[in-house]
Parts: structure tokens; C-alpha cells; sequence
């Protein structure tokens, strides 16, 4: 079929292959780790997870820079695990859900906070607080086949060499599984789709310059300065 333009493609780097994981829709967990909850002025108990959006124009793969965005003074990091799934459907199970599961990644969703909190105020959606251009880079993949099904190991963020996050998986409230059979019941699930499953505490504010470097135990390393 012909079209009237070809669009980009947006793909992830897979460790150890030639291939590329190609983008479909992303989707982000809001408030998944207890003390971020409480940080955010939120009740930790263990409600229904929520969700938001972000065009996967957002991911970002660096290579060595991430650039600013425009209309926000205060923009903040959020640490996450990302998930990529190679298979999806309509209300999984938590045992149909790990199925879909190809391979990890780690993320960064970054947030224009002063937006957000207008938004919240006015009751308005957090779209240009959350789906911004680079809004969500991400690491190379590293497939399930490779790493094993992963549900505990450090998640970290430092801002010019100096901790600001840190946390394990084993600390989210929701579980990677449960978070795919509950997302599978608004939606249903495609090959392609990417998750960001939440931040632990201390997220913050960044500015021009800084050099954020994130990780995950047996997942990977993303590290870029923001220009």
C-alpha cells in the first residue's frame, strides 16, 4: 500500500543481535513503589495500579545527550524498569502475562513537573507533562531469554556523580506480571507496547549539564547529559 510519506521508525537496540525492537505504544505505571507514593503525597496501600501515556515518539535512545525540553522550569527524573513485550492480548493472566514478556530495558520517564502540578490543579490531562519529545529514554534490551524472569535487583539513579535514587525491584507494589494482566483489561496488549512500571523515591530536578546515569542489576546502564 502506498502511503503519502514514510514515518520514522522508533526501535531499540537489542544486546547481542543485529535486530531492533520496534516501538509500538508506551505505557507508564503512575506511583508503583511505596516511599515514591508517599513523596508525591500519596497513600502507598496497595489500590488498583494507574496509567498514562506516552507517544512512542518520547523514546529516546542516547547516544551520549538528551536534549532539554522547552516550556518547563522545573523537569524531573524518574528511575524505572522497562518492559517490552513481544506477544499481547485481552485480560491476561498473570501466567499469560509473563509469556508476553521479551525483554527489559532501563528508562527514565521524565516528567515537567511545574506542568504537571498546573495540570493537576486544573484538572486538566498531564500529556505535555509527560509525552514530550525524549521524554523516555531507554537503554538497550536484554532479552528474558538472556536475563531470566527478573523480579528483584537495585534499581539506581545519580545526578553528576551524586546519588538520588535508590531502590529494588522487589520494593514495587505492583509486579511486573500483575502490571501486564491489569494494563491487559484497559487494553489489549500488542506486540511492540512498552511499559515503564514506576520510580522508587527521590526524584528530582534537573537542569542543563547534568550528567544523569541510571542502572539496574542485570538489566544495564543508561548515561547521558542533558543539553
Amino acid at each position: 500500500m502506498k502511503t503519502v510519506f514514510e514515518l520514522p521508525a522508533v526501535t531499540l537496540p537489542i544486546r547481542g543481535s543485529d535486530a531492533r525492537f520496534p516501538v509500538g505504544r508506551v505505557f507508564c505505571v503512575g506511583r508503583n513503589y511505596a516511599e515514591h507514593a508517599k513523596e508525591m503525597g500519596a497513600d502507598p496501600s496497595r489500590e488498583a495500579p494507574f496509567f498514562f501515556s506516552k507517544p512512542a515518539s518520547a523514546v529516546w535512545v542516547p547516544e551520549g545527550e538528551v536534549p532539554y525540553p522547552s516550556r518547563t522550569a522545573d523537569l524531573h527524573h524518574e528511575a524505572e524498569l522497562v518492559v517490552a513485550l513481544h506477544r499481547g492480548g485481552l485480560s491476561l493472566t498473570p501466567a499469560a502475562a509473563r509469556e508476553c514478556v521479551y525483554a527489559y530495558g532501563v528508562g527514565i520517564d521524565f516528567t515537567r513537573r511545574d506542568l504537571q502540578a498546573e495540570a493537576k490543579k486544573l484538572g486538566r490531562p498531564w500529556d505535555t507533562a509527560k509525552g514530550f519529545d525524549a521524554s523516555g529514554p531507554v537503554s538497550e534490551l536484554v532479552t528474558v531469554e538472556d536475563r531470566g524472569w527478573l523480579d528483584k535487583g537495585a534499581i539506581s539513579l545519580t545526578l553528576n556523580g551524586a546519588p538520588r535514587q535508590r531502590g529494588d525491584l522487589s520494593d514495587m507494589i505492583w509486579k511486573v506480571d500483575e502490571i501486564i494482566a491489569e494494563l491487559s483489561t484497559y487494553y489489549t496488549l500488542q506486540a511492540g507496547d512498552i511499559i515503564f512500571t514506576g520510580t522508587p523515591a527521590g526524584v528530582g530536578a534537573v537542569e542543563r549539564g547534568d550528567v544523569v546515569q541510571a542502572s539496574i542489576d542485570g538489566v544495564g546502564r543508561l548515561e547521558f547529559t542533558l543539553v
